[in-house]
């Protein structure tokens, strides 16, 4: 698609789309990639310290203390995304605070709050489904084809 829009350009407009790519400053693309683990890297830490924390202080086990968890790293998720703080956060990091359940979660509440002034059915609801429902459906179908392969694979139903 880009090289059909390529082929519309005039001469000067390629002479201008050259001289721009000369101009562009290179990306900083090993800084990116460690801003990326540190963020991810500490996000993950803050998961295990709440988590062990579940454990230590309610005698929850792993996996009981696991939804508590995930729960708590949204609602932090969704609280420094309504303040702005997360935003600010996501353009240091880049993609370490986009992988997490927290970058999830912070593209639903901006959506949400962007959309707010349209109303709560067709303005947060409607925008929060589009950008929500391909998850819903990619987990949906994912979990049925893994539940026929845990029936074929598994010896039938439990």
């Amino acid at each position: 698609m880009a090289n059909q829009k390529l082929k519309k350009t005039t001469p000067v407009q390629k002479k201008y789309q050259a001289l721009a790519k000369q101009k562009e400053p290179p990306r900083p693309i090993l800084l990116n990639c460690i801003r990326a683990f540190i963020t991810g890297g500490a996000i993950c830490l803050l998961g295990q310290g709440i988590m062990e924390a579940m454990i230590h202080w309610f005698n929850l086990d792993k996996e009981k203390a696991s939804d508590p968890t995930v729960a708590i790293l949204i609602l932090i998720s969704v609280i420094l995304t309504s303040l702005g703080v997360y935003d600010k956060i996501a353009q240091w990091a880049g993609a370490g605070s986009a992988v997490p359940v927290t970058g999830f979660a912070n593209s639903l509440c901006s959506s949400a709050l962007e959309h707010r002034s349209e109303g709560l059915v067709l303005g947060v609801g409607g925008n929060m489904f589009k950008l929500a429902g391909s998850v819903i459906v990619f987990g949906v179908v994912a979990a049925f084809f893994v539940g026929i392969l845990h029936y074929i694979f598994g010896g039938g139903p439990h």
